[in-house]
């Protein structure tokens, strides 16, 4: 490979996706040298750290939050005495108005696309963490919404910002491994989707900090429960969140995604933990403790146009059966990299000429199969900045972020195509995507939205497609 071909390609893939756009409809225009106004819906969990990267924005300032739990919203906004403070999210973006031009959310799953379709049609830029949205159809609306509205959003990948993961699309880019043969992805370490639990028969007294209703909002109601559902704990309940993979999943997919250039899959299959897929209460209500998901994606010009399979790995290393780990021979490339073992999370791509592994968070680590080969230059990567500024940045300056909805819901759509999958294991699905539906199983397609508890409708979900 050619040394200025490889650098030509790093520059591009690393910087080719920030692009500039009118934002002339919906959001107001940021005046030269004034300051953007943010509020913060959800300031516990990553609200907090969203908080703590946004604050240190030159030309933002923090002028509302919003919080269910009062307890934790009076401890975030001790740090911003004078942003105003709300418990609920409607009444934010009501009384706000044009007084903010921008806001983040962290609330749980099955939330994010009523507040966040509520607050760009107010004309706000969204920074939304992951997985975005709990269903497909949600995903669809989001997109759409932001379109029409022409405002800047982001979606909560902060790793994609980091070197590692830039370094890995550059790589990718320029094809340093070959076509692309095969995509491993795998996240073993133990998390809250680990938790095994039941919806417990008595419910508790709601703690007087906290509007459980609000909490609830879209999904069916249910009792609290002390230390069954929040904090946190939300994430393994199917109603609430998206399980590991929806949780982890963006991340690992992010950059293979960018430097493959991965599309839509064209199927999907699941192998789960059967311990969990034989208990119906856990299988009905829970996302499962351990998974294998295998997607088919067309070619790509990284892969020769071969057909890309990619298979997720979720299982506890040494709990889980063989199946939900890697392939041995796999995991035996760690120790060509001088790893004990393949790190808890990560990615790993097979080439013709060899394998790229990533671990989480980290650089990339190259092994080729002539292990003579010379190892190619590394890229040089143009100046990033936070991925949260970056968000920020595009707001100032109506500009698409790297992880725009219209760019990234096609990933999340896989993502969660892979839950699907999960809830009706064993089974190929086939996807149709320009129809939004999996035509051999209408069972799984029912799947792909849910009807919002009374009260909580949202306008052209039912028809969104």
């Amino acid at each position: 490979m050619n040394r200025r071909r490889f650098l030509t390609a790093s520059a591009l893939g690393a910087a080719g996706c920030l692009t500039g756009y009118a934002t002339a409809r919906g959001p107001r225009p940021i005046a030269p040298n004034s300051k953007l106004n943010h509020a913060c819906i959800g300031v516990g969990g990553m609200g907090g750290a969203d908080i703590s990267n946004i604050k240190t924005h030159a030309n933002t300032q923090i002028v509302a939050l919003c919080d269910v739990d009062r307890d934790r919203l009076a401890q975030a906004a001790k740090a911003f005495p004078g942003a105003r403070t709300y418990t609920d999210w409607r009444e934010l973006l009501a009384k706000e108005g044009d007084r903010i031009d921008s806001v983040n959310i962290a609330v749980p799953d099955h939330n994010h696309t009523i507040i966040a379709t509520h607050a760009m049609r107010a004309g706000k830029h969204v920074y939304c963490q992951k997985p975005l949205c709990h269903e497909i159809a949600e995903c669809r609306l989001l997109k759409e919404t932001a379109h029409r509205r022409g405002v800047v959003t982001q979606l909560g990948v902060q790793f994609s910002a980091g070197v590692g993961d830039r370094m890995a699309v550059a790589y990718h880019q320029a094809g340093v491994i070959g076509a692309v043969e095969h995509i491993y992805l795998f996240s073993n370490r133990k998390g809250i989707s680990r938790i095994r639990t039941l919806r417990p028969e008595k419910a508790d007294p709601v703690p007087a900090s906290l509007d459980w209703d609000l909490w609830i909002g879209t999904a069916p109601f249910r009792p609290y429960a002390e230390k069954v559902y929040h904090p946190l704990i939300w994430r393994i309940w199917q109603d609430f969140g998206s399980g590991w993979i929806g949780d982890i999943g963006c991340h690992l997919h992010s950059s293979v995604w960018k430097g493959i250039g991965l599309t839509t899959p064209i199927s999907v299959r699941a192998e789960v933990q059967e311990e969990w897929k034989r208990e119906p209460a856990r299988f009905k209500e829970t996302w499962p403790q351990g998974a294998h998901i295998t997607w088919m994606y067309p070619g790509t010009r990284a892969s020769g146009g071969k057909p890309i399979t990619v298979e997720w790995f979720d299982g506890m290393t040494g709990e889980a059966a063989p199946h939900l780990l890697p392939p041995p021979e796999i995991q035996a490339l760690a120790k060509e990299v001088g790893l004990e073992r393949l790190p808890d999370e990560g990615s790993v791509v097979a080439g013709s000429e060899g394998w790229m592994i990533l671990p989480h968070s980290a650089g990339p680590r190259l092994v080729f199969k002539n292990r003579q080969a010379a190892k190619p230059p590394k890229p040089v990567l143009p100046a990033w900045p936070n991925h949260y500024h970056e968000f920020l940045n595009g707001c100032v300056a109506g500009r698409r972020t790297s992880a725009d909805f219209a760019a990234i819901v096609p990933m999340v759509e896989a993502v969660l195509l892979g839950n699907i999958a999960e809830r009706v294991p064993d089974t190929l699905l086939n996807w149709d995507a320009r129809r939004m539906r999996i035509s051999n199983s209408p069972e799984a397609t029912r799947l792909l939205r849910r009807a919002y508890r009374k009260g909580w409708t949202l306008d052209g979900l039912e028809t969104v497609s």
